[in-house]
């Protein structure tokens, strides 16, 4: 399970990450076989340390090697709907926002949004899906000025929530489908690394009425039911990227009209 993608510790052979580990090589060798159930949670944040995970890449290993006890697959739950409370939410708010369920599924969104990263309504349920957008859709995109850095992001959240969910089906069709249509995310899975998004970053934006501009992303967890996460983003007051917002909000009233 660790042999895989980046290593953190160039020329560390298994049996001295054992050792720094504090277990035995064929303890150690369990964990890679995928026995890792009956690993202490220390153990794991052993290996942790001396691989030098970050905190989301130690509670991937940790969910990995200790998964929930249950199927290997379930009956698909109900679509999500989002709360007509929420959607007032994001109606109200000043600012481009969306909700994602953890499956990435796009549930709701406000004009500004729509009017940065496209008009969702457009496209049939099944296919709002931040994922697959990105990595299928060309507008979608075109949207972000370092595509490069955005695609990685996105493939980790990908990863992160999939091993949340280990028996959760629409994981395994999603990055199947992924993995067959897009020879980017196939190459960024491979890497095997995990993100849970960016968290106060600036993001560069790209549309074509108004160029490049600066937004900076706030993801917040929405509490009660299923897990979904408000997407909230957001310009500098004051600087030219506030401008650029400003004209798109213009825009997307006049193409409503």
């Amino acid at each position: 399970m660790l042999s895989h993608g980046r290593r953190r510790v160039p020329g560390l052979r298994r049996e001295e990450l054992a050792q720094l580990a504090g277990v035995s090589y064929a303890y150690y060798a369990r964990l890679e076989q995928g026995y890792g159930e009956t690993m202490s949670a220390e153990v794991l944040h052993a290996v942790a340390r001396v691989l030098r995970l970050n905190e989301e890449e130690r509670d991937h290993l940790v969910r990995l090697a200790q998964p929930e006890r249950q199927s290997t697959t379930q009956a698909a739950p109900p679509p999500q709907r989002l709360r007509p409370t929420v959607q007032h939410l994001l109606d109200t708010i000043g600012v481009p926002a969306y909700v994602v369920s953890r499956r990435l599924d796009i549930l709701g969104w406000n004009r500004l949004a729509a009017a940065v990263f496209g008009d969702w309504a457009l496209l049939p349920p099944e296919e709002r899906n931040v994922a697959r957008l990105f990595f299928l859709s060309p507008e979608m995109r075109d949207r972000f000025a370092d595509p490069g850095r955005t695609a990685l992001r996105i493939a980790g959240v990908v990863r992160m929530n999939a091993g949340k969910s280990p028996g959760d089906s629409y994981f395994s069709s999603l990055i199947e489908e992924l993995s067959q249509k897009s020879e980017e995310f196939r190459q960024l899975w491979a890497r095997h690394e995990v993100s849970c998004g960016t968290v106060g970053e600036t993001v560069r934006m790209r549309h074509p009425l108004v160029g490049e501009f600066d937004l900076v992303h706030e993801p917040m967890a929405l509490p009660g039911g299923a897990p979904m996460r408000l997407m909230t983003y957001h310009a500098e007051p004051g600087s030219r990227s506030e401008d650029a917002l400003r004209m798109l909000a213009s825009w997307e009233m006049e193409r409503l009209r």
